[in-house]
């Protein structure tokens, strides 16, 4: 991939490498496959942004476990507040279950907090959060994020699952934007 890319009006350059990318989800998936032994493993995967993390992730997570993918519905504009209305798509029954959360980013860590809850109140044996990128600096709530791939600056990126206006998705590497244009 090119080390820097322009998509709509800006330019980005490769902060995170495909390679670096694949060897930290392998460990995080030898970590949770360690942790859930014997236990019933059910895969919440958000959408859209986690898709390309997840079905890697899952590639190194034993067969047996099960995998769901759910989009946050939340109010217009109101995203990054955390004001989630209803977890789309979600069809299984929690009850007894560990759930692992797969999320591509937490930024300021409402929106999981509310999902969290969410998901809390459906009886599950357990409720964990894998995500691939997490920006400490941002999170306005206390999160226990057992699994995560890259902690990173509070900036703008792209790749790997993440866009920019709609772009930007299939990149195999992640990028950090560098000229706002």
């Amino acid at each position: 991939m090119p080390a820097t890319v322009r998509l709509h009006d800006k330019l980005f350059r490769v902060s995170i490498s495909e390679a670096q990318i694949l060897e930290r989800v392998a460990q995080v998936a030898a970590q949770i496959e360690a942790d859930m032994a014997g236990r019933r493993l059910l895969v919440v995967a958000v959408l859209n942004g986690s898709f390309v993390f997840a079905a890697d992730l899952l590639r190194r997570l034993p067969a047996a476990c099960e995998v769901q993918f759910v989009k946050l519905a939340s109010y217009e504009g109101t995203s990054s507040t955390g004001r989630v209305r209803e977890l789309v798509g979600l069809g299984a029954d929690l009850h007894g279950r560990a759930v692992l959360v797969v999320e591509d980013i937490v930024d300021s860590g409402l929106t999981m907090a509310h999902m969290l809850q969410t998901l809390r109140a459906m009886g599950p044996a357990s409720v964990d959060v894998c995500s691939l990128l997490v920006k400490p600096a941002s999170l306005r709530v206390a999160l226990d994020i057992k699994y995560r791939c890259f902690d990173i600056p509070d900036d703008f990126i792209v790749g790997y699952g993440l866009d920019y206006d709609g772009a930007g998705r299939g990149l195999r590497d992640i990028y950090t934007v560098v000229d706002e244009g």
